[in-house]
């Protein structure tokens, strides 16, 4: 009904502004002026347009739902090296526990769990690396890149289900966790 009553409306010129326009004149007339046309807005589209953009901008900015779709804990700041220490075997343990899902060709579950446990063992060993003395971090950093660029690239081996690059990753994987390891836990 509203919208009938609108649509029906004679003088509809109000509710739609005229914007600035400056025309360029062509070879012919350059002598004459440019026209300027005036910027035409009532009041109430002024005021119906700038709480429209503040109700659906602070929807936006507000939500809480959208800023938990990000994971912003990379680095968890709250973790001590003590904590990460205390678990940085049992997440290497969990990530090299993915070869039984491998074996039976598992491949989603595989992924789920190379994902999860490799998430975890991140944060723990980064922040470790962090807690050594400047001279130690440069190979440390290149070991825990190594492990963690075959931790994707065996995930996209299991994604296609590449089984020779798979088992190819998890052993370049075994490798560098036991070298980091023994790195970070000289016996």
């Amino acid at each position: 009904m509203e919208l009938r009553s609108f649509v029906l409306q004679s003088n509809l010129t109000p509710l739609f502004p005229s914007f600035t326009c400056c025309v360029k004149p062509s070879f012919q007339s350059r002598k004459m002026d440019q026209k300027v046309y005036k910027l035409e807005i009532s009041r109430r589209v002024g005021i119906l347009t700038a709480f429209t953009s503040v109700v659906v901008a602070g929807e936006g900015i507000f939500s809480t739902k959208i800023a938990n779709g990000f994971d912003f804990g990379f680095v968890a700041p709250d973790q001590t090296v003590e904590e990460a220490e205390s678990g940085v075997r049992s997440h290497a343990q969990a990530l090299l526990q993915v070869k039984d899902l491998l074996e039976t060709e598992s491949w989603k579950e595989a992924q789920k769990a190379l994902r999860r446990s490799s998430a975890v063992l991140k944060k723990d060993i980064y922040t470790i690396i962090n807690s050594k003395p400047g001279s130690e971090r440069p190979s440390l950093r290149k070991l825990y890149s190594s492990l963690f660029n075959n931790v994707s690239r065996l995930d996209y081996a299991a994604r296609d289900k590449d089984t020779q690059q798979v088992w190819q990753c998890y052993n370049s994987i075994a490798v560098a966790v036991n070298d980091i390891l023994s790195r970070l836990y000289p016996s």
